[in-house]
C-alpha cells in the first residue's frame, strides 16, 4: 500500500504547508511546471519524487525529469504528462499515448484547474491536482493525496491550501 501526494504547477513556489501535507505520504508525484530545481530538491529530500517537466521548466529540470513518465505503483499503471487535457478533450499526443498504453491513472497538470474524473471510454482515472503555486489565474491552491493498495485506488482527498498569495497556517 502506497500513500501518494500529487501536486502540479508550483512555478518555483513551495510553502511549508505543502511539505506538512506531503510528509504523510510515501511518494510525491509532480505533474510539471516545477519552476526551479530547488523545489524539486526539497520535494525529493522529503519523499521519493516522480515528476515530469512542464512548459515553463528550464533545461536543468528537463534533463532530470522527462516530458512523459509511465510507471507502475503497486499494480496500477500510471501515465503522467504536464499538458494532457481531460476526458473528451485530451491533447492529440495524450490521446495517442492513452490509446497505446492503456493506463489506469492518467495525470496531467498545466490548466491550474483541479479535476478528478473517471473516463469511462478509456477506463481510467484522470487526475489534475490543480496548482499548488501562486502564479496563474487560479484562486485556490490545491494538491491531492490518495492511496494505491494493490490494484485499488482509494481514499482520495483534495487539499485546499489557501487563496492564491495568502499563506495560512
Amino acid at each position: 500500500m502506497r500513500r501518494i501526494g500529487l501536486l502540479s504547477d508550483t512555478h518555483g513556489y513551495l510553502d511549508d504547508r505543502i511539505l506538512v501535507y506531503l510528509k504523510e505520504c510515501d511518494e510525491i508525484w509532480h505533474a510539471g511546471d516545477i519552476g526551479n530545481i530547488g523545489v524539486a530538491q526539497k520535494l525529493a529530500a522529503l519523499r521519493p519524487l516522480r515528476a515530469v517537466s512542464g512548459n515553463i521548466d528550464g533545461t536543468d529540470l528537463r534533463q532530470e525529469y522527462p516530458l512523459q513518465l509511465r510507471f507502475y505503483c503497486e499494480e496500477v499503471d500510471v501515465l503522467m504528462v504536464h499538458i494532457g487535457g481531460y476526458p473528451g478533450h485530451y491533447s492529440p499526443e495524450a490521446q495517442k499515448e492513452i490509446n497505446l498504453l492503456a493506463p489506469k491513472i492518467f495525470i496531467s497538470g498545466h490548466s491550474h484547474i483541479l479535476k478528478v474524473i473517471f473516463d469511462k471510454k478509456n477506463q481510467l482515472l484522470h487526475i489534475n491536482p490543480g496548482a499548488a503555486g501562486i502564479q496563474g489565474f487560479h484562486q485556490v491552491r490545491t494538491l491531492i493525496r490518495f492511496t494505491i493498495d494493490k490494484a485499488v485506488i482509494k481514499d482520495l482527498e483534495v487539499i485546499e491550501l489557501s487563496q492564491k498569495g495568502i499563506i495560512s497556517m
